[in-house]
């Protein structure tokens, strides 16, 4: 395998941001690594995924004959980073998709395909540190972690087969929840924008994994803490149906497009299941494989 790197966005000037590229805990700029590709330097990984199957292949290739030039790299551990998307295509979410998700809150059958909601964007996205208000309305505010899927190629009707070759690679994603409306037992069923599209409720990053480096992303550690006690500690084999079924159903009814984000469903841990919920001054931390820490205060 290649020399392993990661993709990331973080703060840089007055408001600005920039794009980098992380190897061995060092970040270059990707016009470093990349002289020329961009007649603007991108802002986040949009510009990237839409060209993605050049970009990835470019940026192993540096990576790997010139990993000496990581050595003078500014340093991860002090850098300020935003979310990898400042707006993602599309936000579309599975729900009850683990097995000991589903024992913990008694949903009384396991759903026979993957079963989809969406999040709205331009109010929802969050970066890592970014903090998060308990909605004003919501008195169960509930976390899920989960692995985000980032689409690196516009497909539609894609096969079992192929759908883990439209992936550009994997994110932590924190599917907040507001249980207020799940727990009321509404009589026309769960009211998802109360439930899943209050300000803040997608916190995502800090790195995209490019899948190259994934092998199976049905064998990835998933772990969850709040104030340093953990809450969710599990794996992504756990999943119901995994990544490559819900792409193909997904594309089955709507094209996916670069840059859209796929929250694959949570395991077992989250707060409904204990009555616990998130209150203001909490703090959620949450990392699924080499995508790094996902830190959210609560507000």
């Amino acid at each position: 395998m290649s020399n392993i790197y990661r993709l990331a966005v973080v703060r840089a000037g007055a408001g600005g941001s920039q794009v980098v590229v992380e190897q061995g805990g060092k970040l270059l700029p990707i016009n470093v690594v990349l002289p020329g590709k961009f007649a603007t330097p991108p802002a986040d990984l949009q510009p990237l995924l839409d060209d993605w199957a050049d970009v990835d292949n470019r940026i192993a290739q540096y990576v790997d004959t010139n990993i000496v030039a990581f050595g003078s790299g500014t340093s991860a551990a002090e850098a300020d980073f935003l979310a990898p998307l400042a707006a993602p295509g599309k936000i579309a979410c599975i729900g009850s998709n683990y097995h000991d998700h589903i024992a913990e809150m008694a949903i009384p059958m396991t759903p026979s395909y993957p079963y989809a909601f969406m999040k709205p964007v331009n109010n929802t996205v969050r970066g890592p540190g970014e903090s998060v208000p308990v909605p004003k309305k919501a008195k169960m505010m509930d976390w899920e972690a989960e692995l985000g899927v980032i689409i690196g190629r516009k497909c539609t009707d894609v096969t079992e087969g192929d759908a883990l070759s439209v992936v550009a690679g994997y994110v932590n994603f924190n599917d907040l929840s507001a249980r207020d409306w799940l727990a009321s037992r509404p009589p026309v069923g769960v009211d998802w924008v109360q439930h899943k599209a209050f300000d803040g409720f997608a916190p995502f990053g800090p790195y995209l994994v490019p899948a190259r480096f994934v092998s199976d992303p049905q064998d990835l550690p998933v772990k969850l803490s709040v104030n340093g006690v953990v809450k969710q500690d599990s794996n992504t084999a756990q999943m119901v149906f995994g990544v490559a079924p819900i792409i193909e159903h997904l594309t089955s009814i709507m094209t996916l497009y670069p840059g859209d984000l796929i929250g694959t469903g949570t395991p077992a841990g989250v707060g409904h299941g204990k009555g616990e919920y998130l209150k203001a001054g909490d703090e959620v931390r949450m990392e699924i494989g080499l995508c790094g820490e996902l830190i959210t205060p609560i507000g």
